[in-house]
């Protein structure tokens, strides 16, 4: 299990030379998660046709986002399955999160400040876990995760707000031995962009309105994604490779 604290001069800062971090003043919001990750995709066309990279979107309003992104690129598309831990009794608030591959992380902090006990942060995990397992098995089937080791990785989220979840795909998917973590969103809260500068080794963000309040509010249509649509999106760029292959 990793633990962070936020804010304070602990934090890490970002040097804006050596990251992708920007803003995009003639887009104040996107149409919907469709929209955001073509420009998304335009944004990381460096990345197109590599043969290293691959992209994982988090389940499940990430995956609409990651799948336009995983087009315009050309590469394999897959989902990286996280899952928020919230405060009891205010599960809006992130206290911290757990992703595959068994990684967990807290931010004591939050812990801290809402008072939650140790038993009540293990019985929160617990059940998150029990829903991270179904939804892989609901996403996969019986399809092992993609091997990561070696590659270029790049993470793709509808937005982030505190960046619990985020922060757990990042670790995890270190801990499968990327080469490079890309942590790519179409908006984001700019102070946790700076979170990531230590965590990831490039981070895209499309615009970090001030403001920032939650990520929805930078959506036009802002539709939660269902399990059906994932396994719909997860399908169709499966064919992608199975069309590749066949040429």
């Amino acid at each position: 299990m990793e633990r962070w604290r936020s804010g304070g001069s602990e934090s890490p800062g970002i040097d804006p030379r050596n990251t992708r971090a920007t803003r995009w003043p003639r887009v104040t919001r996107f149409r919907d998660r469709a929209h955001a990750g073509r420009l998304l995709g335009e944004r990381l066309r460096a990345c197109a046709d590599r043969p290293d990279v691959i992209v994982l979107g988090l389940p499940r309003g990430g995956v609409p986002v990651a799948f336009e992104v995983a087009k315009r690129l050309r590469v394999p598309l897959d989902v990286f399955v996280v899952r928020k831990l919230g405060v009891p009794g205010h599960e809006e608030l992130a206290m911290g999160a757990i992703a595959s591959g068994g990684v967990r992380m807290l931010n004591e902090d939050v812990v801290a400040m809402a008072r939650v006990s140790e038993r009540d942060v293990e019985t929160v995990t617990l059940r998150e876990e029990h829903e991270l397992a179904r939804r892989e098995r609901a996403y996969r089937g019986d399809r092992s995760s993609p091997d990561v080791a070696g590659r270029t990785v790049i993470l793709v989220d509808d937005g982030l707000a505190t960046g619990a979840t985020m922060r757990a795909a990042a670790a995890g998917v270190r801990r499968l031995d990327a080469a490079a973590v890309v942590v790519a969103v179409p908006a984001a809260a700019a102070d946790t962009c700076e979170l990531f500068a230590h965590e990831a080794d490039e981070v895209v963000c499309l615009t970090t309105p001030e403001p920032f309040h939650a990520v929805g509010l930078w959506y036009e249509d802002f539709s939660a994604t269902t399990d059906d649509e994932v396994r719909a999106l997860l399908e169709e760029a499966r064919g992608w490779g199975r069309r590749a292959q066949a040429v």
